[in-house]
This record gives structure tokens, sequence and C-alpha cells, in this order.
């Protein structure tokens, strides 16, 4: 999963060396190096292959707990940073930056509502322990695309949702995570996460806000 880069968000990249890298659907990564900062779930690192190139923002995927930070990310064929991490390998070094950002998972009540690799930043709050009181709605358009769904259900049980648009099975609810919304007579008053994709988030936001979700209780994180 990538984001698009804030120019006040500007600090140096060090090199760190690839411990893993592993495609989990296709088309889809997570690689992995050593952790020697602490975060707090739900921040982002920038990431480079050299100082000739801008760096990428991401979401860390991993605990903050864990000796490892892993980095989920879909490969862009259009795009110039994802194709050549999707095709390194262990050993090999990228450039990365200090964890920072204000999409910072907390132990208030909340829902989570992610597309695709937007639920980077929800795995990483449940590998660091806040499942208790959350509540996680992902939406994708394949069944092949509820990344680290079976370590989801476990920590959440019932309130792990699955939304798929474009295949059905037995333990997922057809349509977008729109929809799932929209036929909830009454949401809760709690803390709302929203990442993925621009038109989404938007779309999201203003179903809570039409729903009578104050504007306050919004979260978001833009993906593109």
């Amino acid at each position: 999963m990538q984001k698009k880069e804030n120019q006040k968000n500007r600090s140096p990249l060090r090199i760190y060396t690839l411990t893993n890298n592993v495609e989990i659907s296709p088309g889809v990564h997570v690689i992995s190096f050593l952790r020697d900062f602490d975060f707090i779930p739900g921040q982002v690192v920038k990431i480079a292959i050299d100082n000739n190139h801008p760096p990428r923002i991401y979401s860390i995927c991993s605990g903050n707990k864990e000796e490892e930070v892993h980095i989920l990310f879909n490969i862009k064929d259009d795009g110039f940073l994802t194709p050549k991490l999707a095709a390194m390998i262990p050993g090999e070094q990228i450039l990365v930056s200090k964890p920072y950002g204000s999409f910072l998972g907390t132990r208030e009540k909340a829902w989570w509502i992610a597309t695709g690799t937007g639920v980077a930043p929800f795995y990483s709050m449940i590998k660091s322990g806040l499942t208790v009181n959350k509540k996680l709605i992902h939406g994708v358009r394949y069944l092949n695309q509820f990344y680290f769904e079976d370590e989801l259900e476990e920590a959440l049980n019932e309130n792990y949702v699955r939304c798929c648009s474009g295949e059905s099975s037995c333990n997922t609810i057809p349509g977008r995570v729109t929809e799932y919304l929209n036929d909830i007579q009454n949401l809760p008053d709690v803390k709302y996460y929203i990442c993925g994709q621009a038109l989404m988030v938007v779309e999201v936001r203003d179903l809570l806000i039409k729903k009578g979700i104050q504007f306050e209780n919004i979260l978001a994180e833009i993906y593109f």
C-alpha cells in the first residue's frame, strides 16, 4: 500500500537490509527488515531504493513489539518503485525514514474501514494488541484480497466483516463496504477510521456524516 508524500514530512532516510520478501497474493508483497525504532501502530514510513528518486509512503504492517518491520504493497504496473521492490531479494538494501503520521491506533472504541491494502495499519494495530472494542470492515473485489484473514478472524471473531464485490463465499457479505454501512440503521457513537483509495474514503466519510457521525470522530488515511 502506498500513500502520496506530504512535503511537510521530510526526514532523512537510512539504509536497511531486507530480511524477507513474500508474495502473499498475486501482485501483492510483504517486505521485511529488522526494526531499530519505536512506532505507534498506524504510522507510516517513507521508502526509496536510492537517493535519485523520490520516496513513497507506506503504512507499517506489523506489531510495534515485533523484531521486524513489515510493509504491505501491491505492484503498480505503471509505477517506478513497487515493481522494483517486488523483485528485491533478502540481503538487498532499501532506504527508510523514521515513522510518523497522525492515523494512530488507540484503545478507544472504534470501527476500522478498509479496502485492499488499506488494511495494513489496522493489521499493525491488531498485532500491537489493540483489539478490544474494535470492528474491522474490509472491502475487496476478489476473495484472495482478504490479506491476513485467518489472523484477523482469530483476533476479532464476529467483529471482522468481509465485504466482497466481485465474488461470493459463505463467510463474506456481497457488495462494497458502503453498501454494508448504508444498510445499518443506527451507527454506534465511536471513532471511525477509514483507509484506502481516495474515492472510497470520500464516499464512506460522506455516508458516515449523513448518518449522523460527527466529522471530528472520523479519521482518514488516503492511499494512491
